[in-house]
C-alpha cells in the first residue's frame, strides 16, 4: 500500500530538514534574511512541521494539535534543539497517522477542500510529499547562501 512508501519519503525528507537545521555553523544563520529571500530556514522548518502536523495529524488523525500559520512565519531565534523537537514530534505524528489509514480512506475525499474543490486523500498526500520537499530546496539554498 501506497502509505508505507509516503512514511518513508516523509521520513526521509524530514530526518534531512533535521539535518539542515543543524548544518548551520551559527545558530542566529538559521533566522537570517538578505534581501530577495522572503523566509529564514527556522520559518520554513515551522511552516514545515505546522503544515505537515495540521493536515495529517489533525485532519486526518484527529490529533490535537491547532496550527498558528501565521506564528509559523512570524516567530524568530527559536532554539535549534526546539526545531529538532519539532521535526521529530512531526515524523512521529505522520508515521502513526499513515500507519492507521486504510486503502479505503486514502481513496475518499480529503475532508477539507484546500485547493477550493474536493480533491482525493491520496493526490492530497502526495502534494504535501512535494510542498516539503519544495521547500527543503528552499531551507538548502538559504543555508548555503547565507
Amino acid at each position: 500500500m501506497i502509505t508505507q512508501q509516503l512514511i518513508q519519503l516523509f521520513t526521509r525528507d524530514l530526518n534531512k530538514l533535521k539535518e539542515e537545521i543543524n548544518l548551520y555553523t551559527d545558530e542566529e544563520k538559521i533566522w537570517a534574511v538578505k534581501e530577495g529571500i522572503s523566509n529564514s530556514a527556522g520559518n520554513l522548518c515551522l511552516h514545515l512541521c505546522g503544515n505537515l502536523q495540521h493536515f495529517i495529524g489533525a485532519v486526518m488523525g484527529e490529533s490535537a494539535y491547532i496550527r498558528n500559520r501565521e506564528a509559523e512565519f512570524k516567530l524568530k531565534n527559536i532554539a535549534r534543539t526546539k526545531l529538532i523537537e519539532e521535526i521529530e514530534a512531526t515524523i512521529a505524528v505522520v508515521t502513526d497517522t499513515l500507519e492507521q489509514a486504510s486503502k479505503k480512506e486514502l481513496e475518499k475525499e480529503y475532508p477539507l477542500h484546500v485547493f477550493g474543490e474536493p480533491i482525493n486523500t491520496q493526490y492530497f498526500l502526495l502534494h504535501l510529499a512535494g510542498h516539503l520537499n519544495y521547500h527543503l530546496g528552499q531551507v538548502n539554498y538559504h543555508r548555503r547562501l547565507i
